[in-house]
């Protein structure tokens, strides 16, 4: 099963919003690579919650419950969109300071291609960063 990030500007879509409404629609997404990474997504599967802008953290985990659909909020009809159900908060956020300074997670897509709003995460990366998190994988 695969694992994923996705980022949000906290003032727009915080994670204390998704936790209070538990279950929402990810939309918005108009990069290629990044509504790509939303098609690959399969029920169940997990993502990280990273709030960017000024705090670059992550901050929580939500899970696919819908898989890729039409996104309303796109005029042109190209991009579509996942449902996510909030799990859990981390206990301690990882911020990206930490992040880059680990070397075994200088090869994510989070350090290499920072402006992706939707990017995969290995396995082994997802354990590490859930260590330091405070929870388990």
């Amino acid at each position: 099963m695969a694992h994923w990030l996705v980022k949000t500007e906290p003032a727009a879509w915080s994670w204390e919003d998704h936790a209070k409404k538990g279950v929402e629609p990810w939309n918005g997404v108009r990069n290629p690579q990044a509504a790509n990474n939303l098609r690959a997504m399969k029920i169940g599967e997990r993502a990280f919650f990273y709030h960017s802008g000024g705090a670059r953290e992550i901050v929580g985990i939500v899970e696919v419950v819908r898989t890729y659909y039409p996104d309303p909020t796109d005029a042109t009809g190209r991009f579509g969109m996942v449902d996510f159900r909030a799990r859990e908060s981390l206990n301690t956020p990882v911020t990206l300071a930490q992040i880059k300074a680990e070397p075994r997670l200088s090869h994510l897509a989070l350090v290499r291609q920072s402006r992706l709003s939707v990017t995969p995460i290995d396995e082994k990366s997802w354990a590490r960063i859930c260590e330091m998190g405070g929870i388990a994988p």
